[in-house]
Parts: structure tokens; C-alpha cells; sequence
């Protein structure tokens, strides 16, 4: 697309200060430039003045299936779990895009190391996990890798430096997750280059849209999976391709599942699995009222008590299914860095645009039915979201210690 193209469609979006750079580019930069306007999705920059609205939604509890039901079963659930991982119907899908800087440096989050007496990296506990079921079932689990633009080189280096942490490599697939344009408050794109537009990934429900553009699907066609469980990097101590969760969400004939803790109290900063109008739906806690977040059943236990550890089990069909719809897109206030238009470098400190989200909790909504399973909090819910305090590698490093590792 040539300059008189790109004038031609910014004017029609009120977006011509894209150009501002343009004359001075290289033309290999000037192709780069146009590469990304002309992959702008337009309708997003119109969801900044639409509200995703749920006053008029009902909720209604869901009932989990607790550690004990799980327990009173558990034989039958492995069986069915364990079998289904031999024959090669399960699939992992890791979202490592993220950058550790909440956590104060600017790597990808799985490098972060957490160790106190030696290296001890989040990657390497996670290939832990998974390896601990790959030898429990006998056989490697195809293992599929999101990254983002930013980290993906730094991820695959580190990764090919440490081995893959004993994880056969011919298992390991990498793919990178789709970036959207982020604005400031008028709608304008904003651009952290002159050849480069303000881009991020599309949120953690943009997972499976991305394998489906990386022309993953035929792989996972061709090695007949049949689930898929996808979880998040930053929890060190859950459970891959459990197959437990595998079997009891098989057993009870149920399309999804996701493993869940029961609510330390009311008011803990969780999303919670519940019904929306009738079908299986996450409401964030910042969406539920105080009646909500405080009914309680007849023998003194929270409703709501299910908090969602961002580790979902999915059929691929029905994923596939889904596709067909357009997930509702989350405008998100951000501070975000940008380049003037006069060559001005600007590191906002307060919010200063909005980024642009899908989230898996539409992608739950969509499929019929979803298990929530319970899973011991000690055990299996050790993230690593902040520097300190809650949720802290701290907190992460007490919990491992707690369970026998050595860190």
C-alpha cells in the first residue's frame, strides 16, 4: 500500500497522524508501517464508546465438584484420565507472553528466577509439572508454547540454553500470540516508533484464535487431540494435564472444565465460576454485588465460593465450534509508553489509553457446560503476579517449600 492508499484510509478513520514520520522511513520501514495499518481490525477503535453492559444478567451458583467428591472417585477419574493422556488425545497450552515487569524486571515471566539457595527458574517449574504427568502416563504430551512479539526470540533462546528443562524438544511447538493497536482517549493509535504502531496481545482469550492463524490446527488435527488444557505461566505449583481433571471432566460428561479453590473470604480479588443466564460464566469480583459476594448456602458456606486458577480443560471441537463467534472485546484502561508526533517520548504515569482484550471467561460462556473442579490451595495455587505482598514470589517461594521442593 503506497502513501496515497494510507492517506486515503487513515483520513476515512480520522488517523492521518500516522503518517507523521513517513516521508523520513526507509522504504523498508515504510513497508513495515504499512503492513500494520492495513492489519488494523477498525471496529475495535469503535468499542471504546460501547459498554460491555450486564445489569439486566442473572447469576446464579455453580455448583463445584469438591475435593471430596473427587477423592470418593479418584480411582475411576485417574483411569479415565491416565488412558485418555496414553493415547494421545491431550494436548498442553502454556501462555507465556507476558514480561515480568510487575514483578520489577523486564524479561519474560517464565525466566523470572525465584530461587533462594540456587537458580530456580518459573519455566523450570512448570516443565516440572508437566514432565511429573509425562512420566506418570508413559508418554511425552505435546506441549504448544504462547508467546508475543516482544518476548518470543528471548523465550525460545532461554529455553534451547537450558534444555528445554528435560523436555524433548520434537514435543514443543511455539507460537505467537496476535497483537492489537492500542489508543489514547480520543481513539487515536498511538505508535511507540515511527515505523511502529502501539501494539499488545489480545488477551488471554486470544489463545486459541492465535494457534488457529499460526496454522496450528492441522497439527493438532493429525494427532488426533482431543483436549486441550491451557493454563497460565505463572502459577508454579498447578497441576498439567491432570488426569484427574482429564478423567472427571470426561467422566461426568462435561465439554470444559477448570480448576478451581474454594474462596479464602468473601471478598478475595477473584474471578468466581458461576451461571449467566443460565450457562457457565466467570464473574469477575470487582462485577459482583456485595449480596453476591456474601450469599450463603444453607449450611454456612459461600455461594460463590469457586475462584477460577486460569486452568481450563476444553474439547477441541467445541473450541472449534466457538470460533464461529466473535468473543466480546474488554477495553482496558492502560498506561501506555507512545511517540509524539513531534518525536517526543512519553512514559505516562497515570493511565493515559485503552488496550484491547479478549478473555477466556467469554470463551467458558460459550460452551455448554464446565466443571469446576477443586483443588487444594496449598498445593496446586502458588501465582506469581506481584513484587511483593499477595500473590508475591514470596508467598510462591513459602508455598513450594511447603511442598517438598527444593528451591
Amino acid at each position: 500500500m503506497n502513501k496515497s492508499d494510507l492517506s486515503l484510509l487513515l483520513k476515512e478513520h480520522n488517523q492521518e497522524h500516522l503518517l507523521s514520520y513517513y516521508d523520513k522511513l526507509s522504504q523498508d520501514d515504510k513497508d513495515n508501517l504499512a503492513a500494520q495499518i492495513e492489519k488494523v481490525d477498525w471496529k475495535l477503535i469503535y468499542c471504546i464508546h460501547k459498554n460491555i453492559s450486564k445489569n439486566s444478567v442473572i447469576y446464579e451458583p455453580l455448583e463445584g465438584m469438591s475435593i471430596e467428591q473427587i477423592k470418593s472417585n479418584k480411582d475411576i477419574y485417574y483411569d479415565i484420565g491416565i488412558k485418555t493422556i496414553q493415547t494421545g488425545k491431550v494436548a498442553a497450552v502454556v501462555l507465556a507472553g507476558g514480561q515480568g515487569t510487575r514483578l520489577g524486571c523486564e524479561i519474560p515471566k517464565g525466566m523470572v528466577n525465584i530461587g533462594l539457595t540456587k537458580d530456580v527458574f518459573i519455566f523450570e517449574l512448570i516443565f516440572k509439572n508437566i514432565i511429573d504427568t509425562a512420566k506418570a502416563a508413559d508418554t511425552w504430551i505435546p506441549l504448544y508454547i504462547m508467546t508475543s512479539k516482544k518476548n518470543n526470540e528471548q523465550t525460545i533462546s532461554f529455553l534451547n540454553e537450558h534444555d528445554f528443562f528435560g523436555y524433548p524438544n520434537d514435543f514443543i511447538t511455539f507460537y505467537i500470540q496476535d497483537m492489537t493497536p492500542s489508543v489514547d482517549y480520543a481513539g487515536k493509535l498511538l505508535m511507540e516508533a515511527p515505523d511502529q504502531l502501539s501494539l499488545s496481545p489480545n488477551g488471554n482469550g486470544g489463545w486459541f484464535s492465535s494457534m488457529v492463524k499460526a496454522n496450528i490446527l492441522d497439527d493438532l488435527h493429525n494427532s488426533k487431540i482431543e483436549w486441550i488444557n491451557v493454563f497460565s505461566v505463572d502459577n508454579v505449583l498447578q497441576k498439567i494435564a491432570d488426569p484427574y481433571f482429564v478423567g472427571a471432566t470426561i467422566a461426568t460428561n462435561h465439554l470444559s472444565g477448570a480448576k478451581v479453590v474454594r474462596k479464602s473470604n468473601p471478598d478475595e480479588r477473584v474471578g468466581v465460576l458461576c451461571l449467566e443466564d443460565g450457562k457457565p460464566s466467570i464473574v469477575e469480583y470487582y462485577e459482583m454485588t456485595d449480596e453476591i459476594l456474601n450469599e450463603r448456602k444453607d449450611n454456612g458456606e459461600l455461594s460463590y465460593a469457586f475462584g477460577v486458577t486460569l486452568n481450563y480443560l476444553f474439547r477441541l471441537d467445541k473450541l472449534e465450534d466457538i470460533m464461529k463467534y466473535d468473543l466480546p472485546i474488554h477495553v482496558v484502561e492502560k498506561k501506555i509508553p507512545y511517540l509524539t508526533v513531534d518525536d517526543k517520548y512519553i512514559e505516562p504515569k497515570e493511565p493515559n489509553g485503552y488496550k484491547f482484550e479478549e478473555l477466556v471467561l467469554d470463551m467458558v460462556h460459550l460452551f455448554d457446560n464446565c466443571l469446576p473442579f477443586e483443588v487444594i490451595r496449598e498445593k496446586e495455587f502458588a501465582p506469581i503476579k506481584n513484587a511483593t505482598g499477595v500473590d508475591s514470589i514470596s508467598t510462591a517461594q513459602q508455598l513450594l517449600m511447603k511442598n517438598g521442593y527444593d528451591i
